[in-house]
């Protein structure tokens, strides 16, 4: 199994290469994730020893129990919905939350960064199709929810995360993908070089998301296999 899961980082890590080279871009911009909500300790480390770069976990639970047996200095994200009640447990935990979709939670990290006195790193969370199922901040909030991250004094907002529909054809959400690196864009002219992340792609995406400008993949089944429950 471990050696299955290394082999799988490898092949994923050449995958994104050819992708990255193909949109005339440096494959060493774009950072691998390996997504391991359910994912034994074992597996884990197996990932990492095939050149992962960060670990994200949904819930504050689950990365409580996980961390503690991983490296001080692996990137460790935050990806999953994240309660007002656990903000206070998940930064310090994690290194950076991807999942912010509103000032209100924006505002209470800040307020819980200022008790730890640090600045904290974040993502807007972008739902490009607008999908009711799912969470995330429509495409044409973002920019002033970003305005009003940006006068927060303890939050250094890095960039977006997008959530994309799940199509058995990945090929029709190029357009999505295009226009969320636009407005990544868009934003990050507007605040600067520490705006410079861009999450977006999973398992079954990832190389068109790579094409179309994303900096951080968030992959889980095409590392480790399907998830069992």
């Amino acid at each position: 199994m471990s050696e299955a899961i290394q082999e799988n980082v490898r092949r994923i890590r050449e995958e994104i290469a050819q992708a990255a080279q193909r949109s005339g871009r440096d494959p060493k911009q774009i950072k691998i994730l390996a997504a391991t909500k359910t994912r034994n300790i074992t597996e884990i480390l197996a990932a990492v020893e095939g050149g992962v770069d960060l670990i994200g976990e949904n819930t504050v639970q689950e990365a409580r129990s996980k961390f503690e047996f991983l490296s001080v200095n692996l990137g460790k994200h935050m990806i999953g919905t994240l309660q007002p009640n656990k903000v206070k447990a998940a930064l310090r935990l994690f290194d950076l939350i991807e999942s912010v979709q509103s000032l209100e939670l924006a505002r209470i990290i800040d307020r819980e960064a200022s008790k730890l006195k640090k600045k904290y790193s974040v993502l807007i969370e972008v739902n490009p199709a607008g999908e009711a199922s799912k969470q995330g901040t429509g495409l044409d909030d973002v920019e002033s929810l970003a305005n009003e991250i940006c006068k927060l004094e303890h939050i250094q907002l890095r960039g977006l995360m997008s959530m994309m529909p799940h199509a058995e054809n990945p090929e029709i959400l190029r357009p999505l993908f295009r226009t969320t690196h636009q407005l990544f864009e868009k934003v990050r002219a507007s605040i600067g070089d520490k705006f410079d992340i861009l999450s977006m792609g999973m398992s079954n995406d990832y190389k068109i998301a790579v094409e179309e400008g994303s900096t951080q993949v968030r992959l889980g089944s095409v590392i480790f296999g399907e998830r069992k429950y």
